[in-house]
């Protein structure tokens, strides 16, 4: 049986500092959500698969997610790590319409 999709309201642009991490929980998954400098919002996995790293704490490089742990760093778009043999992070679509960010999971 698969999951059913959906899309959950968590915020407004203007709560999502630029640069930095939000955490968030719908329902039973934690995510990080950020926005990048150029105006990008994307959603990610909340823990690093490497040692446990809370993504949220972690800030932007590009459209890296850094991890404040080890400095792993995660493309938003792929969820791929920079380190050889770290397992990548899962990635949840976002839009952001009128002001209000939504993440599908």
């Amino acid at each position: 049986m698969s999951a059913t999709l959906a899309r959950v309201p968590l915020c407004t642009l203007d709560d999502l500092p630029v640069g930095l991490g939000r955490p968030f929980r719908v329902g039973d998954t934690p995510i990080a959500v950020f926005r990048t400098r150029a105006g990008k919002v994307f959603a990610v996995d909340a823990t690093c698969p490497h040692r446990g790293g809370p993504l949220a704490d972690g800030m932007l490089a590009g459209d890296q997610v850094v991890c404040p742990y080890h400095a792993f760093r995660f493309h938003a778009d792929t969820g791929a790590c920079d380190q050889p043999g770290v397992c990548s992070i899962a990635t949840y679509p976002v839009e952001v319409i009128d002001g209000a960010v939504t993440v599908t999971l």
